[in-house]
C-alpha cells in the first residue's frame, strides 16, 4: 500500500493497473507496453505506433505531436459525457442520446434519388428498435455484424416509421470503451485527423504513462489532496467519472501555474540577492526637464515616474513594467528615468524591436534632451549615430563602439543591435526595453548582462502598449512591480469610431477618397495574408488587390508577417515617410510606428479581433492635429458582435476594454500568448483565481525553503526544462 505497482505484459489491461492503482492508493502504475505488445518509452515516435501511427505521422506533427510524450501531454479541448445510455422507446426528436442495441440487419444499397450509397441498420434493446442510416459510407457493411452489441450515439430524427438515427457515431460493446458510453475526450484536431484515430493514437501511448516523473514536492500534494501525476494524465484523456476528471484538471492546471509563479518569485530572489548602481533624484534637474516638454505630464505619467525614480534609487535592481495604453507617453516617462541615472554618471540603453521604433525613439528623446549636457547614440543593422552637443552625425561602428565602452556615449537607443558581443558599456545601470513581450527572456537577459562594472545589476524597465488587466498582471507577472499609465495626453482628439454594415461600404470608400484627397494617409487591416474558402473573411492580398481598383489614383502598400523583417521595415518606413497613401496590413502594425499624418483605420472583419486589438489598431491613428477616424468593417450581424463592437465605440481606455474581453473571450483570443509574451498555458487559466493563490503560495513555501531547489531534485530538473522552453532567443 502507498508503493510502486508494477504489471509485467499480459498480465492486467492499462485500465486494469489503472484500477488497481486507485484501490492501492499507490503512486505509480507501470506498464511498459502498449496495447499492441510493443515495447513502449516515451520517445517512442509515432510512426512505431502500428498502421494508424505511420498513416498519420505528418499530419499529426502539425499539432506538434512526434511522440508518445507528445500524445500524453496533448490535451482535450472539452470532454463530452455520453455516459448515460438511453433506452430506445424512450427517444424522442432533437434529442441527443446514447443507446446499446444488438445489431439486427445490416445493408448497404444505392438510392434511386441522387444516387447516394445508403448504409442502413436495425438495432434494438429489451425496450425497442430503431433504424440508423448512414450516407456514402459503404464500408461499414463490412464493419458491422449482425448479433454483435454496439453503442450508437447522435442527434435523433424523426423518420417514416419512426424516431431514427442519422449518422450516428459508433463503438463495439468490449471491457473498455474509448469513443462511447463514457466521458469521451474531444481534441483540437488538423486536417485528414479524425477523433476516434488520436484517441486511438493516446490510449496507446499511455501504456507509458507510468513513465512521466512526477516533480510535485509530497508536501505539495499532500497539503492540496492533488492526484499523482501519471493518474492526472490518464484521467485527463479517459476519466473514470466527472469527479476524476475535475481532479485531474485541477492537477494539470495547478502544475502550470505553479511551474509560472516559482519561476516569477526565482527571479525575485535571485534578483534581490544582487546589487544595482543608486542613482539618487535629481530634484531640481528633473523639474527643470518636465518644465521644458512643449506639453504637461499627466497624473498618471508624474506617479508611473516617481515609482521608478525611486526604484533606481536603491541599491537592489528595479524590475518594474510600464504598461500604457497606446499614446500614453510611455518615452518621456523612460526619458525621465534616463536623465536621473545619466545625471548620476551612469549609462542608460533603450532597446526596440525593429530599426524604425528605434529611429523614432532617437528622434523624439533628442528632442527632449536639446540643450543638455547628454550624448545619444543610435544603434541598429544599419545605422551608428551620435547626438552630442547638438550635433547629430554618423560615425563609423568601429568607433560608435569604441565610445561606448569608453563611456562618451550616455543614453544608447537601438535594436538587438544592443546585444552584439562589440557593444559594451563601461557604467550601465539602467536597461529599458520597449514593447517587451517582443523580446525573448534570453534577450532581456542578454541586455542586462552588460553592465561594464563588476558586481553591479541595471536597473531593468520593461514597457509595453497592450493593456493587460490587474488581475492578469498579478497572475502573470509576479516577478514585477508595475506601474499604469490609463489617461491620454490632454492634447488627443478623440478618434470617432464607426461600425461599418457591408450596404454602408461604398459611402465609407467615399469617405476615404476624401481624406486621401486632403492629404492624409489610411490603415487596412485584414484579419489573414492570403485568401481562404474556410474563413468568410477578406485577406490583405486580395484586398490590396481590389483597393487598386477602388483607388486607381492612390499609392498603395502592402505589409504581412510573411515578408522578411527589413521588407516590412521598408514598407513602413515609406508609410512613414508619406509615399504611401493606403497601406494594407495583417496585425504587424498593432503596436508601434507613430505616422501623425494618418486620419483613417479601416479593420475589416472587425469581429475576427479582440476588442483589445482593435484598440491598439485604433491608436495608430489620432496622433496628429488631424482629426482621426476608425471604421469596422463587419459581415456580422450576430447580437454578440454587435454588442462587443459597441462596446469598444464608448470605452473610455484600453485596460477597460481589456478586462471586458478578457471575459468574454479568454487571454488565448485576447492577447495571442505567441506573440504577446505570456505563458503558453495548455490548460490553465487566468481566471483560475484559487488555483493562482494556491500556486503563488506553495512556491512561496518552496523558495523559503530553498532557494537553490536543490533539495527538491525532480523540481530543480522540471524548472530547468521548464526555463529552456520558454522563449530564450
Amino acid at each position: 500500500f502507498g508503493g510502486t505497482v508494477r504489471v509485467p505484459m499480459g498480465k492486467l489491461s492499462v485500465a486494469g493497473a489503472k484500477r488497481l492503482h486507485f484501490l492501492l492508493g499507490g503512486d505509480l502504475v507501470q506498464n511498459d507496453f502498449n496495447i499492441l505488445g510493443m515495447p513502449l518509452n516515451l520517445e517512442t515516435s509515432v510512426k512505431d505506433l502500428g498502421f494508424i501511427g505511420q498513416k498519420l505521422e505528418k499530419r499529426i506533427k502539425k499539432l506538434e505531436i512526434e511522440t508518445v510524450e507528445d500524445l500524453i501531454f496533448y490535451f482535450p479541448a472539452r470532454h463530452d459525457d455520453l455516459s448515460v445510455i438511453t433506452e430506445i422507446k424512450t427517444l424522442v426528436p432533437e434529442q441527443i442520446a446514447t443507446i446499446r442495441g444488438r445489431l439486427e440487419i445490416i445493408n448497404v444499397r444505392r438510392s434511386p434519388i441522387r444516387k447516394k450509397i445508403l448504409t442502413e441498420a436495425i438495432v434494438g434493446d429489451a425496450s425497442g428498435k430503431i433504424k440508423l442510416l448512414w450516407f456514402n459510407q459503404p464500408y461499414l457493411g463490412k464493419i458491422f455484424k449482425a448479433g454483435d452489441e454496439y453503442y450508437f450515439s447522435g442527434k435523433v430524427s424523426s423518420g417514416d416509421a419512426g424516431a431514427e438515427l442519422i449518422s450516428p457515431e459508433y463503438e463495439k460493446v468490449k471491457d473498455e470503451q474509448t469513443h462511447l458510453a463514457g466521458i469521451i475526450p474531444m481534441y483540437p484536431l488538423t486536417a485528414g485527423v479524425s477523433q476516434k484515430q488520436l484517441r486511438y493514437l493516446i490510449k496507446i501511448a499511455l501504456g507509458a504513462v507510468g513513465q512521466i516523473t512526477d516533480f510535485l514536492p509530497e508536501s505539495v500534494k499532500e497539503e492540496y489532496r492533488f492526484l499523482d501525476l501519471p493518474s492526472a494524465l490518464y484521467e485527463i484523456h479517459f476519466p473514470e467519472c466527472g469527479k476524476g476528471l475535475e481532479r485531474a484538471v485541477a492537477r494539470l492546471k495547478f502544475d502550470e501555474l505553479f511551474l509560472s509563479q516559482l519561476l516569477n518569485r526565482k527571479l525575485r530572489y535571485d534578483l534581490n540577492k544582487k546589487s544595482a548602481q543608486t542613482a539618487p533624484f535629481k530634484e531640481a534637474e528633473t523639474i527643470a526637464f518636465v518644465k521644458s516638454l512643449p506639453f504637461e505630464l499627466t497624473a498618471g505619467q508624474r506617479a508611473a515616474a516617481w515609482e521608478i525614480i525611486k526604484d533606481i534609487g536603491t541599491a537592489h535592481p528595479m524590475n518594474r513594467l510600464l504598461n500604457g495604453d497606446v499614446g500614453s507617453g510611455k518615452t518621456v516617462v523612460a526619458a525621465m528615468a534616463a536623465l536621473n541615472v545619466v545625471l548620476s554618471d551612469y549609462q542608460a540603453a533603450l532597446m526596440a524591436p525593429t530599426e524604425i521604433l528605434a529611429s523614432q525613439h532617437f528622434g523624439t528623446i533628442k528632442n527632449m534632451f536639446q540643450g543638455l549636457p547628454i550624448s545619444l547614440g543610435l544603434l541598429t543593422g544599419g545605422e551608428n549615430r551620435l547626438f552630442d552637443g547638438g550635433r547629430d552625425t554618423a560615425i563609423t561602428r568601429k568607433e560608435f563602439f569604441k565610445k561606448l565602452s569608453g563611456g562618451e556615449i550616455d543614453f544608447l537607443i537601438g535594436t538587438h543591435a544592443l546585444i552584439e558581443d562589440k557593444a559594451k558599456f563601461s557604467r550601465l545601470a539602467l536597461a529599458i526595453v520597449d514593447e517587451q513581450h517582443r523580446f525573448g527572456v534570453g534577450q532581456r537577459k542578454s541586455l542586462r548582462e552588460r553592465v561594464g562594472q563588476e558586481g553591479f545589476t541595471p536597473h531593468l524597465l520593461s514597457m509595453t502598449a497592450t493593456p493587460i488587466p490587474r488581475t492578469l498582471a498579478l497572475a502573470l507577472y509576479g516577478d514585477l512591480d508595475i506601474s499604469y499609465l490609463p489617461e491620454m495626453p490632454k492634447n488627443r482628439k478623440p478618434i470617432i469610431t464607426k461600425i461599418v454594415a457591408s450596404e454602408k461600404r461604398g459611402a465609407a470608400y467615399d469617405f476615404i477618397a476624401k481624406q486621401i484627397a486632403a492629404g492624409r494617409q489610411v490603415f487596412v487591416i485584414c484579419p489573414l495574408i492570403d485568401p481562404s474558402d474556410t474563413a468568410g473573411v477578406k485577406s490583405a492580398k486580395e484586398e490590396y488587390e481590389g483597393l487598386k481598383r477602388i483607388f486607381p489614383s492612390s499609392r498603395l502598400g502592402l505589409a504581412h508577417g510573411k515578408l522578411k523583417s527589413k521588407e516590412k521595415e521598408e514598407v513602413m518606413s515609406r508609410m512613414k515617410k508619406g509615399e504611401i497613401d493606403i497601406l494594407v496590413s495583417t496585425s504587424v502594425v498593432e503596436v508601434g510606428v507613430d505616422i501623425p499624418n494618418a486620419s483613417v483605420m479601416v479593420i475589416e472583419g472587425a469581429e475576427r479581433f479582440g476588442l483589445a486589438q482593435l484598440h491598439q489598431f485604433r491608436g495608430r491613428v489620432g496622433r496628429g492635429e488631424h482629426q482621426s477616424y476608425c471604421l469596422l468593417f463587419t459581415e456580422s450581424r450576430s447580437p454578440t458582435t454587435v454588442s462587443r463592437l459597441t462596446a469598444l465605440l464608448g470605452a473610455k481606455n484600453g485596460f477597460e476594454l481589456a478586462e471586458m474581453d478578457l471575459k468574454i473571450r479568454g487571454p488565448g483570443e485576447v492577447y495571442g500568448f505567441r506573440q504577446s509574451g505570456f505563458p503558453e498555458f495548455k490548460i490553465a487559466t487566468v481566471f483560475d483565481y484559487a488555483l493562482i493563490k494556491k500556486a503563488a503560495a506553495a512556491a512561496e513555501e518552496i523558495l523559503s525553503k530553498d532557494p537553490s531547489l536543490e533539495s527538491f531534485p525532480l523540481l530543480k530538473q522540471k524548472f530547468e526544462t521548464h526555463l529552456a522552453s520558454l522563449h530564450l532567443e
